[in-house]
């Protein structure tokens, strides 16, 4: 078996090739290069049966050179080696494609190796169609970055506001209200933004929907309370908001 590491990560081609020879002595490392363009030149110079890929490298990324290796050398195997959290990678799962999630364990890469041993011995090969659905999945959504200002009304003046500032939106008939502490009073402006379309535009990290009308500002939140009936209420600048229950495990999880 004849393989290549393929990451722009010295550190990790040097411990990834050690670990390989540690557990796989039979496997000959035939080349360790740092990004997509060398990869290439090297697996139609060496044909390898494996290639350890990173996803995210310079020049030609996992996921191009991957699709350029399934046109050209469908019979090397490609084991992905990424910081991608597990929920973007269940695709692999079920798929005939493995992974590494970086920092990668002993125990791990030595499951990866039992599934390349067996994948040559029975002479299995990947099926392109799959492999799309799985670089479709590996592929990072280009979110727009977070609205940081709204324009809000106030009676007839139009404000600026920053999205950092607000303490929570609520939806009314027409239009949402914004609320914000200006020293010790609550400012309240107006927005003609759907509060679902809003939300989308919102660091989620930052504003969470606790009811179907509210979004608040997390950071600002003082406390999270329970009344005598076990629901869960959020104080923020002296005001109480009532949280759904499909919006208390949020709370709960904390």
């Amino acid at each position: 078996m004849r393989a290549i590491i393929a990451d722009d990560e010295p550190l990790l081609r040097h411990h990834l090739g050690k670990a390989l020879t540690d557990l796989w002595p039979e496997l000959s490392i035939v080349a360790s290069v740092s990004n997509g363009r060398e990869a290439l030149e090297q697996i139609q110079a060496q044909q390898p049966d494996v290639i350890f890929l990173d996803i995210r490298m310079p020049e030609m990324d996992g996921v191009a050179l991957a699709r350029r290796i399934y046109e050209d050398h469908s019979d090397t195997h490609i084991v992905f080696t990424t910081a991608y959290d597990q929920h973007a990678l269940d695709a692999f799962e079920t798929n005939a494609v493995d992974y590494l999630l970086k920092p990668i364990t002993s125990r791990r890469l030595q499951e990866t190796i039992e599934r390349l041993k067996s994948r040559v011995t029975t002479k299995e090969t990947q099926d392109p169609d799959v492999m799309t659905d799985v670089l479709k999945a590996l592929m990072p959504v280009n979110k727009p970055e977070p609205l940081r200002w709204v324009r809000a009304a106030k009676g007839d003046d139009i404000h600026l506001v920053a999205v950092g500032d607000v303490l929570y939106f609520k939806a009314e008939d027409k239009y949402v209200s914004v609320f914000t502490k200006k020293g010790e009073s609550v400012q309240e402006y107006v927005i003609r933004t759907p509060l679902r379309e809003l939300l989308s535009q919102l660091d989620e990290q930052q504003f969470w929907q606790i009811h179907r009308s509210v979004v608040v500002n997390i950071a600002l939140v003082e406390k999270v309370k329970k009344d005598f009936r076990g629901k869960l209420h959020i104080e923020i600048a002296g005001k109480s908001l009532p949280v759904s229950r499909a919006a208390q495990p949020l709370f709960k999880a904390m």
